[in-house]
């Protein structure tokens, strides 16, 4: 009934399994893949026909975790898996991004490709095993994919390389690198990484030790698609374009195309060539060619115009040279009431980047499949269309947003303080109000920017710059700071974040078959110097963290008690810390271990708070003098609360130098005063005299000897 292939490899120190030929056997490719006790199932299908109307490839990559997969129930109220996660989205995109621009070319075919994580041993993350499914589903499919492409993640720990680590050694105190590569036999095609300011030789090495750890899984895919794979599918002949391109060229487009180019502000050139656009439509209105292929030969023709400028002159579309970086502008404090803020902008790329400090109530909870876990920093990035002046609709967050704010994110995170150092909760905001180019990189340093304003004790400053490359034969050109028109025509899009000291964040995309180490080296020096001088511009507006978070920010007091007053400090029900948040006006966090963070931005609310909570857990001393509360009358004298939790008895002969009828006639129950500890038996009660005045006379009734003594002590 199955005719199933497999193919197994020991790759990293573990058996890595590719089978195929069993299970989703209608799809055009589909392979179960199996590292540890981590199985994903990765499917591709594509449409028979092309798309009709569409200029572009219609690629989707679906990447999901069923809960299952590790032994769980989803939460909520329908108890089944929703929206895509942070991490379905993120690994749904480091799959798409290698692939794609190995389908042939001109492919319009609908097509897609499913990686559904099976089982999960909480060890091998499931990202790398489904990126090595969906190049053997590609592969065995027959549909036009010109891989196989490979694999692997690397670490850096204790100096040493470590291909595919555990969720174990990712954690580890002494790795400082967590790196995805992929590509083919030949070339890198994708980077994904966080790094702890490494040097750009370390994370070069980095690369190339992954590209040539995934080799073996290349081979083992080869030979599965030997024996396994199905016939290609047939492609349609372009015709229509190379008779659309020959036509645009001999009619002067590409000339008129030259001139547009030399338009230097980004509106104003992309006026003129939409004017040349109109122009080379209007030459096929008699429908001598498709639309598709008439705005396919046009892109061509634009980018030839636009590459071959920057290989032949070395001078780019805004005039640059290819190493210099667009003017910059940094502010800090530009919004009164925030936390922290920054605009940075950079040519005609601009963030607006807003940090918020809270409390541990704050944090983010997370329930990922290999277990639920907390998160104190967040950075969420957007981008309105007003930003590349478009009318457009917004609504929640898209994969490309999700994509670019965890970029920032993982540049940033490795220069923030120790929770100990810091106690905050974190949030920044990149609102995008203009972008051409490298928005994302723009969000790095806004982030570093608006951090320091904070008074958020980095490590170091830190900032981001996006390089591209025009690869033609055997020449080639690396661009520094690269424009929207840049990203779109070229090869490239290459993004470095860091510090002076290193590289805290790298990511990479190939729009071609893939580059060489020696383009990858360049591209990494000539990042370093463009990171520096950005470094140098931010330090115009700031260079370190203010000395102390703002008036407005909530400040907070970290204080530690012992683990068996908890119980106390919290009360039954939640009662005592509910009291005390209520009257001093405070948030509290309380931990496990006896840490307690008191938040206000109120220092003398803070104080009251403190006081409150070493009342309840410190032990009374003899002699000493409390406030408290009347709790309870009795005929033999009253209970008083004091120390929050802690009772003790004022006999009625500690109450008045004379015989009274009843303790009632001269205090009532909720009523604050002030009592002296006389002793503490070896059961822990708490004899204590009390001063009582004559609530309507003012006179004191006390005792006179031990009043005389309390206002001593006092």
């Amino acid at each position: 009934m199955f005719n199933i292939h497999k193919t197994e490899v020991m790759w990293g120190g573990r058996k890595l399994t590719i089978e195929t030929g069993k299970i989703a056997r209608q799809a055009d490719g589909a392979v179960m893949v199996t590292y540890g006790d981590t199985i994903v199932l990765c499917t591709a299908v594509a449409a028979k026909n092309p798309k009709p109307g569409v200029d572009f490839f219609p690629l989707t990559v679906n990447y999901q975790e069923k809960t299952f997969a590790a032994g769980k129930i989803p939460g909520g109220f329908f108890k089944r898996e929703g929206r895509p996660t942070e991490k379905e989205t993120l690994t749904s995109r480091l799959i798409d991004r290698p692939i794609r621009p190995l389908f042939a070319d001109g492919f319009r075919n609908e097509t897609q490709v499913v990686a559904t994580v099976l089982s999960h041993d909480l060890e091998n993350d499931p990202d790398i095993v489904a990126l090595v499914g969906a190049s053997a589903a590609l592969t065995i499919s027959g549909i036009p994919f010109m891989g196989p492409i490979g694999a692997a993640r690397v670490a850096y720990i204790n100096g040493e390389y470590v291909l595919n680590p555990t969720k174990t050694q990712l954690t580890e105190a002494g790795n400082k690198l967590d790196l995805v590569v992929a590509g083919t036999a030949d070339a890198v095609l994708m980077v994904e990484s966080e790094a702890q300011q490494l040097p750009e030789d370390v994370m070069l090495g980095a690369v190339m030790f992954g590209h040539k750890g995934f080799q073996p899984v290349i081979e083992a895919i080869i030979g599965l698609a030997e024996r396994a794979a199905k016939d290609a599918m047939p492609l349609q002949a372009r015709t229509g374009y190379e008779t659309a391109f020959k036509k645009l060229q001999d009619s002067g487009i590409e000339a008129e195309l030259r001139v547009a180019y030399e338009e230097k502000v980004k509106q104003a050139r992309y006026a003129k060539v939409g004017e040349v656009k109109a122009k080379a439509k209007a030459l096929f209105a008699d429908g001598e060619a498709n639309p598709v292929d008439v705005s396919d030969a046009f892109k061509h023709l634009e980018a030839q115009v636009v590459r071959f400028n920057i290989l032949d002159t070395g001078l780019r579309i805004d005039g640059r040279d290819t190493k210099t970086v667009r003017p910059i502008v940094s502010e800090v404090g530009v919004l009164p009431r925030a936390h922290g803020a920054a605009l940075f902008t950079r040519g005609e790329t601009q963030a607006l980047v807003v940090t918020t400090l809270g409390t541990g109530t704050d944090e983010q909870i997370i329930d990922a499949l290999d277990g639920e876990y907390r998160e104190a920093f967040m950075l969420h990035y957007n981008f309105p269309p007003y930003s590349v002046g478009e009318a457009g609709r917004m609504g929640s967050p898209g994969r490309r947003e999700i994509g670019h704010g965890k970029l920032a994110w993982r540049a940033v995170r490795p220069l923030l303080p120790a929770k100990e150092a810091f106690p905050y909760t974190i949030r920044v905001v990149s609102e995008i109000t203009e972008s051409n180019g490298s928005s994302s990189m723009a969000t790095v340093c806004g982030t570093s920017l608006a951090l320091m304003d904070a008074g958020v004790p980095l490590t170091a400053p830190v900032a981001g710059i996006a390089m591209g490359l025009i690869l033609e034969d055997k020449r080639f050109a690396v661009l520094s700071d690269i424009l929207g028109d840049e990203d779109h025509l070229g090869d490239m899009d290459f993004k470095v974040a860091g510090t002076n000291e290193g590289v805290t964040a790298l990511q990479m995309d190939i729009k071609i078959a893939g580059i060489t180490e020696e383009i990858m080296k360049v591209a990494l020096e000539q990042a370093k110097h463009g990171r520096v001088h950005i470094l140098a511009e931010m330090a115009k507006a700031m260079s370190q963290n203010r000395a102390g978070v703002k008036e407005n920010a909530p400040r907070i007091t970290t204080m530690s008690v012992p683990k068996d007053k908890i119980r106390e400090v919290i009360g039954s029900g939640g009662k005592v810390i509910r009291e005390i948040v209520e009257k001093t006006g405070t948030k509290i966090d309380i931990e496990d271990d006896g840490t307690i963070k008191i938040a206000s931005s109120d220092p003398a609310a803070a104080d009251a708070a403190v006081q409150w909570i070493k009342s309840i857990v410190s032990e009374p001393e003899v002699g000493m003098i409390y406030k408290g509360k009347i709790v309870k009358l009795v005929d033999f004298g009253a209970f008083v609360n004091f120390f929050g939790s802690r009772d003790g008895l004022v006999h009625v002969s500690e109450m008045a130098p004379k015989r009274i009828n009843k303790p009632s006639d001269v205090v009532s129950e909720g009523q604050e005063v002030r009592v002296k500890v006389l002793g503490i038996d070896e059961r822990g009660k708490v004899r204590l005299s009390m001063k009582v005045v004559d609530q309507a006379t003012g006179e004191d009734l006390s005792n006179k000897p031990k009043t005389d003594e309390a206002e001593q002590a006092e």
